[in-house]
């Protein structure tokens, strides 16, 4: 590439996403004097999984969603998962809070915001699986305000869309309800963040494609070309971190990362039933889980939400799956048969041997109406409607297949961090809870990247980051750190509580 200009950097962060912007943002915390370059191929950051439309808001912690407690044999419940997942959200809002109290974020309230998380059972088994959820949780810290009732005049008082006008009668139902919930626009707080790192002195590079990126001798090299005016560069730096969402595995894959020669990969859609009736959206202000249908995935919980999004309150209700073989929603049509190499037909072949029932679930997922739509809505909103509800389409999740204990498996919840050429090199797969435990993924990025730099940067991680591997702060602390977080960043619930206590 003879005549195109090199440009050296420390660190080079690929993707302009939450992830991306999380980690840079650690890094000029910890090393201020690194020199630190982002690339991200879309005209603005955040526009694609980050994308306020593109993932469901919630700032996921626990509170509300049936995966992260698991039912045992037993009958009772296992609250480590939610526990954990609480904690990471905790350390999230710590982090925001200390960067708005510094002038960086700029207003809370353009990305973040109160909005309680509710728990929704029915029938008999998910009333009983609701209340042994509720008793596993509540003397925990982080779960401390969660409410349990059954009694219909507080469901209405909770969620009046829901229970208002529902007929006595029915099924069993019930609700917890944690007011401490939120409801996240990781699109604006990803820009946010990415300006600060700009104002700090990093390059931050829009609009950019990635055409190679491969190792010449101690450093990596990236080439970039503008797409909007052709012009090509050279980015050199001593570490890449690969942060590009469902770009990820393409990018690694063209790179010739070992690593990665036998993960396998499969793009799901997500679509939502929207509406912004004033009325509607006023008679619901939560994020209400509930079940996974039987035979579902867990990535099909139902769930109806309030949002706000660039100033205006929507509903969305879903998800439900549909397919496009891109890997980003401003993909390529290709990029599924692409991915598809000799390494990873294995694990691809034994994927679909062994989650047929997910296939078949994706395919009557793909094939319904939309009045089969609108009846799964109808067993959270009774009353509902067609003409008030339209179907969007969410953003796109790449599902990493793998081999786990000799069967195809699917990751669908948690993140998999990938290093290469001795931690030079690191990448994130994966999607859900992602988000919303941001800073504690990139907290493990960095012990992955850097183990022997982590001895000096634990002081600062843990005021930066308490319970956040592996720098955890004192568990005793960390419930006055919150608290005192969600008061920098507006987050305190208005409204007396209104506990009950079931029998």
């Amino acid at each position: 590439m003879t005549g195109i200009p090199v440009e050296d950097h420390d660190v080079v962060l690929l993707g302009g996403g939450i992830m991306s912007a999380t980690l840079g943002t650690l890094l000029g915390e910890l090393e201020p004097g690194w020199r630190i370059a982002v690339v991200e191929r879309l005209e603005e950051a955040g526009l694609e999984s980050s994308s306020a439309w593109n993932n469901a808001g919630t700032g996921h912690a626990g509170l509300c969603e049936f995966n992260y407690t698991p039912r045992r044999g037993d009958g009772s419940v296992d609250a480590a998962p939610a526990v954990e997942i609480g904690e990471q959200f905790a350390t999230s809002l710590v982090f925001w809070a200390d960067l708005v109290e510094r002038g960086v974020l700029g207003a809370p309230g353009d990305f973040v915001r109160p909005v309680p998380h509710l728990g929704f059972g029915r029938g008999a088994a998910g009333v009983g699986y609701l209340r042994a959820r509720w008793a596993a949780l509540r003397d925990h810290p982080l779960f401390a305000d969660l409410e349990f009732s059954d009694d219909p005049d507080v469901l209405a008082g909770w969620a009046p869309l829901m229970f208002g006008g529902r007929r006595p009668g029915g099924e069993p139902v019930a609700l917890t309800r944690s007011r401490h919930g939120t409801d996240v626009d990781f699109g604006v707080l990803a820009r946010r963040l990415l300006a600060g790192l700009q104002r700090a002195g990093a390059v931050v590079r829009t609009g950019h494609d990635v055409s190679s990126l491969h190792r010449d001798g101690g450093a990596w090299l990236v080439d970039v070309r503008d797409r909007r005016t052709g012009a090509r560069r050279r980015l050199r730096a001593r570490y890449v971190f690969v942060g590009a969402g469902g770009g990820t595995l393409p990018l690694l894959q063209r790179a010739r990362v070992p690593e990665v020669r036998r993960y396998g990969a499969f793009p799901i859609s997500g679509q939502f039933l929207r509406t912004s009736r004033p009325d509607l959206v006023a008679a619901h202000h939560a994020k209400v889980y509930g079940h996974a249908a039987p035979g579902a995935p867990p990535i099909s919980v139902p769930h109806l939400d309030h949002r706000t999004v660039e100033g205006r309150e929507y509903l969305l209700f879903g998800p439900f799956a549909a397919f496009s073989p891109r890997f980003l929603r401003a993909g390529r049509l290709t990029d599924l048969p692409r991915s598809v190499r000799r390494t990873n037909l294995p694990v691809l072949a034994a994927s679909a041997r062994d989650n047929r029932a997910l296939m078949a679930y994706l395919v009557r997922q793909i094939a319904q109406p939309q009045r089969a739509r609108l009846a799964a809505l109808a067993g959270f909103v009774p009353d509902v409607r067609a003409e008030d509800w339209e179907l969007v389409t969410a953003g796109q999740r790449v599902q990493v297949l793998k081999m786990a204990g000799g069967r195809g498996a699917m990751v669908g919840f948690g993140t998999e961090i990938v290093t290469s050429a001795g931690g030079t090199l690191a990448a994130l797969l994966g999607a859900s809870p992602g988000a919303s435990t941001a800073v504690s993924a990139m907290v493990d990025v960095l012990a992955a990247s850097f183990p022997h730099r982590m001895a000096e940067w634990s002081p600062r991680l843990r005021e930066l980051a308490p319970a956040a591997h592996p720098s955890r702060a004192d568990p005793d602390e960390l419930p006055a750190r919150v608290a005192a977080a969600r008061r920098v960043l507006r987050l305190d619930p208005s409204g007396p509580a209104t506990p009950e206590e079931p029998a």
